[in-house]
């Protein structure tokens, strides 16, 4: 049984109305429990848990300090293509956008190398649009062996792949996956992406289990804050979570939450997920999984990770650039969607510094093997 089968039997109707029935009682009963349910998690996402948003804030604090210390890592997106063959409502590379289209050289990915070291950076998150064919495996088997002799650590964000070819990438250096299913409602999803692989939702859907089945050591989740209910959404990321958790108890589990943002041609929200929504989310999904690594990027304001990062937040980008050439180049494609934290990472480092946190800018040590 996959995940997608299991999400067959699931209605985000009933979901969606029963975040409606939880009490105070229950928000309380579930912020007192060491272990939480997914009805526990259901009651803290609720309406009647934004009351009790100060005091599940101040424990998701405790749980992250125990569990990850006081520290947050970094790193920055390297943009790699803007090359895409889908058509997305909320992307700035979407197939019908009139923009240029770049996909880095060898010796521009060495140049954007040099520059984010420059900056400080050891941890990088490489992307592209969505297009299989000119930007897969070929060009991956290319460009990562390049760009692993710069970072200790590379995590991916790509179009969903097969298992071969993530046990692939594990070997050519990848140590983790992001792959954001964007939303768990069947209408929204088919309704925001038009056209391409990515209007394939069981494709997408069980990308996760071909990541485990790789042997990734990180699977990153993730859902796209705006297009649809974000309660909803979050319970049914958990269930996937959980699913996940079981089956491929030796990996590593992270969640990413971001807000859309303007791009050219859209990334105006359907929905608006406010900051305090926001919060509530992170905060929840620390008690609720509090192994969990959670990021926050810099389409967030430097006011809002400022005071998140402490509550609940394991890693944030910094220096980002959403365009290929971003770094080393004065950039002629346009990015992808608009960032809202535009400092230096050595200006954010600063930041964390004076709220008590430990900038962490490496994952792993190379020298002791991976």
């Amino acid at each position: 049984m996959t995940f997608h089968d299991i999400w067959q039997t699931l209605s985000w109707h009933d979901t969606q109305l029963n975040s409606h029935n939880y009490t105070a009682q229950q928000v309380q009963a579930a912020m007192a429990k060491s272990k939480l349910t997914l009805n526990d998690l259901q009651a803290l996402l609720s309406p009647a848990a934004t009351s009790f948003l100060p005091q599940i804030a101040d424990r998701a604090g405790l749980l992250t300090r125990q569990r990850f210390g006081a520290t947050v890592q970094f790193y920055a997106p390297l943009y790699l293509s803007n090359l895409c063959a889908n058509e997305c409502s909320y992307c700035g590379f979407s197939m019908s956008q009139k923009i240029k289209r770049k996909t880095l050289t060898v010796e521009e990915v060495e140049q954007e190398c040099q520059a984010l070291k420059a900056l400080g950076i050891d941890q990088v998150l490489l992307l592209t649009g969505e297009h299989e064919h000119k930007v897969g495996m070929a060009y991956f088997r290319t460009v990562i062996p390049v760009i692993r002799r710069y970072f200790s650590s590379l995590q991916l964000e790509v179009q969903p792949l097969a298992v071969s070819e993530y046990a692939e990438l594990r070997q050519l250096g990848v140590d983790a996956v992001m792959l954001y299913q964007e939303t768990y409602q069947a209408s929204a999803y088919q309704q925001h992406h038009i056209k391409g692989r990515k209007a394939d939702m069981p494709w997408r859907l069980n990308g996760p289990d071909r990541i485990g089945q790789a042997g990734i050591d990180k699977i990153g989740l993730g859902v796209l804050l705006g297009l649809t209910d974000w309660r909803t959404d979050a319970v049914m990321l958990a269930q996937h979570l959980q699913y996940l958790q079981k089956r491929y108890w030796q990996c590593r589990f992270s969640l990413s939450v971001p807000r859309i943002r303007p791009c050219s041609g859209g990334g105006i929200a359907d929905n608006t997920v406010t900051d305090r929504d926001l919060i509530q989310l992170i905060c929840a999904f620390r008690l609720f999984a509090p192994e969990l690594e959670i990021s926050l990027s810099t389409r967030e304001s430097a006011e809002f990770r400022r005071a998140v990062a402490p509550l609940a937040i394991t890693s944030l980008s910094a220096g980002s650039k959403t365009q290929p050439g971003g770094y080393s180049v004065a950039p002629e494609s346009l990015q992808q969607f608009s960032i809202d934290d535009d400092r230096l990472p050595s200006q954010v480092a600063a930041d964390m510094t004076e709220q008590g946190l430990q900038p962490v800018w490496k994952d792993w040590e190379t020298c002791l093997g991976r």
